[in-house]
């Protein structure tokens, strides 16, 4: 999909509209993934940001970080979105999207757009209420990661996550033993993209491709 004009003035246009939510989330869910309320559980907030960008022919990609591994993170070794924890100096849940995204992978706050926000998602593993938001920059960013948080960036064409046919499932060991059968997941270069991550991915593809192709590259 071509990084142009009309994708990003229609996606801004429809992330202001009502959003498919759940119903778009749960269908890369695991099977087994509950949905419980995180009301009565006080949950910490966290921003992540999916930013777009066009690569040297004018691709439209998103950047995807793996997490450095610690023996006490949940999501340790996993591929996510850049983001992190809500912190007492951010203004707002974009804000601290875009603080978190200069932090980890090294993209100028000043330098991106902000397109709208997609639907909450609680992570009931690690009592995270993930707030995604949607942004890009004009040109290729040169990406620079956070030693400390970020072991490895991906950088994925948005084509990936809108093409169904490119969808898998698999059987997935978790670093506490457990294993899940049937995962639906989104593979980039050999790595596999799932859970939370998948989920917001695609509410994303769901928006673009039902919604805003019409009329785009």
């Amino acid at each position: 999909m071509n990084f142009n004009s009309d994708l990003l003035s229609n996606l801004s246009a429809k992330l202001q509209l009502p959003l498919p939510g759940r119903e778009a989330q749960y269908r890369m869910a695991h099977i087994g993934r509950s949905d419980p309320s995180p009301m009565d559980k006080m949950p910490r907030k966290a921003c992540v940001m999916v930013l777009l960008y066009p690569d040297e022919q004018s691709i439209t990609k998103l950047v995807l970080i793996q997490r450095v591994r610690h023996k006490k993170d949940r999501h340790s070794g996993q591929i996510g979105l850049p983001g992190g924890g809500l912190e007492a100096t951010d203004k707002t849940l974009q804000a601290g999207a875009l603080r978190e995204l200069e932090e980890e992978v090294g993209v100028p706050i000043q330098s991106v757009t902000v397109l709208g926000a997609l639907s909450e998602l609680y992570i009931s593993v690690s009592n995270f209420l993930v707030y995604p938001f949607v942004g890009y920059v004009e040109t290729q960013p040169d990406f620079v990661a956070q030693p400390s948080e970020v072991q490895a960036i991906l950088e994925a064409p948005l084509q990936l996550f809108l093409d169904k046919n490119l969808r898998k499932t698999k059987q997935l060991r978790l670093l506490n033993g457990m294993i899940l059968n049937k995962v639906p997941y989104f593979e980039v270069d050999g790595h596999t993209v799932w859970g939370a991550t998948a989920m917001i991915l695609n509410e994303l593809s769901e928006i673009i491709t039902e919604q805003v192709l019409s009329g785009t590259d």
